[in-house]
């Protein structure tokens, strides 16, 4: 229980103390926009690695070399945590933003810190809507050059560790209409941080794997039709090779 409380304690310290660094944020934010976006990824990124710190949780993080530096890409992951923004975001280096469910967008002070680092907010039964932000995510990865992360499962995956939820594969059109280079990351463990025995914390060890990138420009048609079940099942095997983490 200790545990639990000081990580909530922290965000929302964090989010108070963070208001006047907000107002700075958006002066800079006029003048010059990617140093904007670079600071704000900078403090999140900090703000996540205390969480991690506070919650106990040692993460391996393997394959980050794999990463393509020369340009933004599309992260796609497994989901089964809250923890998993946050183990992922700790090693996040370039602006980069979550599709986020809207829900997130009623929170006052998160919502805000979350557009800082270009977060959007999807409302999952709106199609229409849907596809109004992954038009504007191709836009951004093109003229922005904002990577983003997204969990195609499209809710926490609460089965067993090792499994995952069909895709939802139009999101993998930000990497197809913007020609960024697609990363499947698979995330292990998360979900015994925290969810699988709320309220309470436990200290454990967590992964993030990071695959070779998928570039959707050298795919043939056939493929890219095939697309989505190639990330599933490169995030399924690894999730296999991972195993079950110990509890």
């Amino acid at each position: 229980m200790l545990r639990i409380i000081l990580c909530i304690s922290f965000v929302v310290l964090f989010l108070i103390l963070m208001i006047p660094v907000g107002f700075i944020f958006f002066i800079i934010g006029k003048i010059d926009q990617h140093k904007k976006d670079m600071a704000s990824m900078y403090l999140v990124r900090q703000a996540f690695r205390i969480l991690l710190f506070l919650a106990g949780t040692k993460l391996t993080v393997i394959g980050e070399e794999k990463i393509p530096k020369d340009g933004p890409v599309l992260y796609v992951a497994n989901h089964r945590s809250f923890f998993d923004v946050v183990s992922t975001g700790s090693r996040v280096f370039a602006p980069t933003g979550y599709i986020a469910k809207k829900e997130l967008k009623k929170v006052p002070l998160l919502s805000w810190w979350m557009k800082n680092i270009r977060c959007e907010f999807l409302d999952r039964k709106d199609v229409r809507q849907g596809l109004e932000i992954i038009m504007s995510c191709i836009k951004k990865v093109k003229e922005e050059k904002i990577s983003y992360f997204i969990f195609p499962e499209g809710t926490r995956n609460d089965g067993e560790e090792g499994t995952l939820l069909p895709f939802h594969e139009g999101s993998l059109k930000i990497a197809e209409k913007s020609g960024c280079p697609i990363v499947p990351v698979v995330i292990s463990n998360t979900h015994e941080i925290l969810e699988a025995h709320f309220p309470c914390m436990r200290a454990v060890e967590a992964t993030v794997e990071y695959c070779d990138p998928i570039y959707p420009g050298e795919l043939s048609r056939e493929e890219k039709k095939q697309l989505g079940q190639k990330v599933h099942d490169i995030i399924l095997d690894k999730l296999k090779e991972h195993g079950t983490d110990p509890k």
